[in-house]
């Protein structure tokens, strides 16, 4: 079987965590021992979050030049580049001798005239107190919203990726049987200019829907999203609380989820389903065999019109702002 995995930013650095290089390879260890067991008998293909990698790499060249900032798309391909290696080198260690891996910097075209430029929703760098995130928008002008987890954090423009750059080298990899490691952080976001030429703009795309892009594009078997919570809940944050472990992009449609949280997962995981992905999950980096398998997380197919025990639960309305924040 073909999977695509979207590793969420929490694979990398747990809620609360300092962003240290330790934290970061520590957890990389981790994830790579779930993946290096999906890869046993199962061809993987590997995209990764960015948000607090690309945050804290803004924050540092802002303290450095304050009135020179660096772009989004150049502090996107660093982390690409940053992510890949420590994901590639630990994958590696973790994967029998002889399977080869190969870090991608994927560079993907989005549509400047994306109407998520003017509204900008995807949470990057870390959770401020409110005190500090009403000086740090002050000084930079940065968008600022609050977290569900409390105090502020720091949003950009996400537009829906379009094209995937670079997708030949891609197949010819996965073809030849490497693993491979792209478009991460959703892909470096770049625009056709007036000259057909590309040039990079001012966003971050999200991981989860250019995953679904290059499950699409690579047909993939399924699409796992291995993020910080255990699966879709319905009735969350009451006493009736449940896991969805079943559910049809069309019952999906009637419930509603946090922008820049669930609600691109659940998109991305529908697209996906849409396309012809027999099954797209979604569930904590831990239970990634168990999602592909039907014994934990969400499942998103065609295949069964119910969620849990019975069709009624498709129906059921989450509140905005659920399933907490879960980390790009």
């Amino acid at each position: 079987m073909r999977i695509v995995v979207a590793l969420g930013g929490n694979a990398l650095l747990k809620h609360g965590e300092p962003m240290t290089y330790q934290a970061q390879r520590t957890n990389v260890r981790i994830a790579a021992l779930a993946l290096a067991d999906l890869a046993k008998d199962h061809q993987i293909i590997v995209a990764h979050g960015n948000g607090p990698q690309v945050g804290l790499l803004a924050l540092q060249a802002a303290s450095y030049a304050p009135q020179a900032l660096w772009p989004l798309d150049v502090l996107g391909a660093e982390t690409e580049g940053m992510i890949g290696y420590l994901i590639e080198q630990e994958l590696m260690n973790a994967l029998p001798a002889g399977v080869e891996c190969a870090t991608l910097l994927t560079r993907v075209e989005v549509d400047r005239a994306d109407p998520a430029f003017d509204q900008p929703t995807k949470p990057i760098g870390p959770i401020y107190t409110a005190k500090e995130g009403k000086l740090i928008k002050a000084e930079h002008l940065w968008s600022m919203v609050a977290d569900p987890k409390g105090g502020l954090r720091r949003v950009v423009p996400s537009p829906l990726p379009q094209r995937i750059l670079g997708l030949a080298a891609i197949k010819l990899l996965v073809e030849a049987g490497v693993c491979v490691i792209c478009a991460g952080g959703g892909g470096i976001p770049v625009v056709r200019n007036d000259t057909a030429g590309m040039e990079g703009v001012e966003a971050v795309i999200d991981k989860d829907r250019t995953a679904a892009l290059l499950a699409q594009e690579l047909k993939a078997d399924a699409l796992l999203m291995l993020t910080d919570v255990v699966a879709v809940m319905r009735d969350w944050g009451t006493k009736a609380e449940a896991a969805i472990r079943t559910i049809t992009p069309d019952a999906l449609d009637k419930m509603n989820f946090a922008p820049g949280s669930m609600a691109p997962k659940v998109a991305a995981a529908c697209a996906f389903v849409r396309s012809g992905g027999a099954m797209a999950g979604i569930g904590t980096l831990q239970d990634a065999r168990a999602i592909l398998e039907g014994r934990a997380g969400t499942r998103i197919t065609t295949v069964s019109p119910i969620t849990r025990a019975s069709a009624k639960d498709a129906t059921h309305q989450q509140p905005a702002d659920q399933p907490g924040s879960v980390r790009a």
